[in-house]
C-alpha cells in the first residue's frame, strides 16, 4: 500500500459498457472497467480520494475545478476517441504539463490526449485471437516495475505490436511478447513540462485482465510515480535570465 494522500480520477469513454459489447462486460466488469479500476486503486491507496468519470458526463466528468483537484489521472478508451471534446483535451493537456500526471491505458494509445502529447500517430499493429500475452520487465530498477513478476503472464489479450509510432520514450519499462511472435513496448513512460506519463497496453475490454493482480499492481506503482501532489500546478514558462546570475559580487568578499 501507499500511503500519498492524492486524488486518483479513472476516466472511461463507458461506451463498451453501455452496448454491453462484448456480451460478457457485464459479467465481468460489473461497474464497468473504470469501476474495477478504482475499487482496486483504493486498496493501493486507502488515504486517496479515488473517483471516476466517464464521456457522457458533462464536460465529460473534466471540468476545470475536478482537474484541479486531480493527482493523477488515469485514461482508458477505444471506440469514442473522436467525440471527446476538443475543448476537454486542451483542459487535460494544459494539467499535465503544469504537473497533473496521466497513465494512458491500453486502446488509449490513440486518445486526442496522448496524441497530443507525444506529437506522433501513436499506431500500431494489433490481432485480436485471444493469444497468451506475457509482459517482460526490462528495466527492473524503475519505480513502476517494483514488486511485480517477471514475465507477467495474460492468458488471453488483444496482440499489439510493433511498429508502434511513439517518440523515444523516457523509460523502457515492460516489453510484451505474443504466441504469433510479435512484441510491444507495453510499458513506456515520458515527460511532458511538469508531468509525468506512463502508457501499459494489457487491458483490452474483451478479457479479464484488469483483475489480475500483478496487473493492478503495475498500475498501482504507475499512478504513485507519476503522482507529484507537493509540487505546485503551473505551466513552464520562457523567461529571460538576468545577466548577474552568471557573475560574482566581488564586494561581498
Amino acid at each position: 500500500m501507499f500511503d500519498k494522500k492524492l486524488g486518483i480520477l479513472v476516466w472511461n469513454e463507458g461506451v463498451h459498457e453501455a452496448q454491453n459489447q462484448p456480451t460478457t462486460m457485464a459479467e465481468m466488469y460489473p461497474d464497468g472497467i473504470h469501476g474495477a479500476l478504482a475499487n482496486s486503486l483504493k486498496s493501493f491507496f486507502p488515504a486517496s480520494e479515488v473517483t471516476t468519470a466517464t464521456l457522457a458526463e458533462e464536460e465529460h466528468g473534466l471540468s476545470e475545478e475536478r482537474l484541479a483537484t486531480t493527482d493523477v489521472l488515469l485514461w482508458w478508451g477505444h471506440k469514442a476517441h473522436e467525440d471527446v471534446s476538443d475543448e476537454v483535451v486542451r483542459r487535460v493537456h494544459r494539467h499535465v504539463l503544469s504537473g497533473m500526471g496521466l497513465v494512458v491505458l491500453h486502446s488509449g494509445h490513440r486518445a486526442k490526449i496522448f496524441t497530443k502529447l507525444l506529437g506522433t500517430s501513436c499506431s500500431l499493429n494489433w490481432r485480436n485471437d485471444g493469444e497468451r500475452e506475457l509482459v517482460w520487465t526490462v528495466k527492473p530498477s524503475h519505480p513502476v516495475a517494483a514488486g511485480v513478476e517477471s514475465p507477467i503472464i495474460i492468458p488471453q489479450q488483444e496482440m499489439y505490436g510493433e511498429l508502434f509510432d511513439i517518440p523515444e520514450p523516457d523509460d523502457l519499462i515492460f516489453i510484451s511478447s505474443f504466441e504469433g511472435g510479435e512484441v510491444f513496448r507495453s510499458g513506456v513512460t515520458f515527460s511532458r513540462g511538469k508531468g509525468r506519463i506512463f502508457y501499459f497496453s494489457p487491458g483490452d475490454q474483451e478479457y479479464p485482465v484488469y483483475h489480475q493482480p500483478q496487473v493492478q499492481r503495475v498500475l498501482a506503482n504507475g499512478v504513485d510515480w507519476v503522482a507529484q501532489p507537493e509540487a505546485p500546478r503551473s505551466l513552464p514558462e520562457v523567461k529571460k535570465s538576468p545577466r548577474d546570475w552568471f557573475t560574482t559580487d566581488q564586494s561581498a568578499k
